[in-house]
């Protein structure tokens, strides 16, 4: 059973643990069974895209990664 989460996607949070520790931004998702949210321009990982018909060259992309709820807090 999950936990209840007390962040709502829209909220304002700040990071205060990993790399992107002291960055706040607003809460894009919530993942309520995994614990974990998505932060707005916090941990940007780079995800490779193969080329497919929309996108003939395909190459890198950057992307927002999950961040345990443990680890951000209300601005």
């Amino acid at each position: 059973m999950a936990n209840k989460i007390k962040i709502k996607k829209g909220d304002k949070v700040t990071i205060i643990a990993g790399n992107d520790k002291g960055k706040s931004g607003e809460v894009l998702a919530v993942f309520p069974k995994e614990n974990t949210l998505i932060v707005k321009d916090c941990k940007i990982a780079k995800k490779a895209i193969k080329p497919t018909d929309d996108n003939k060259k395909g190459g890198f992309v950057a992307k927002e990664m999950p961040i345990h709820v443990s680890n951000v807090k209300k601005a």
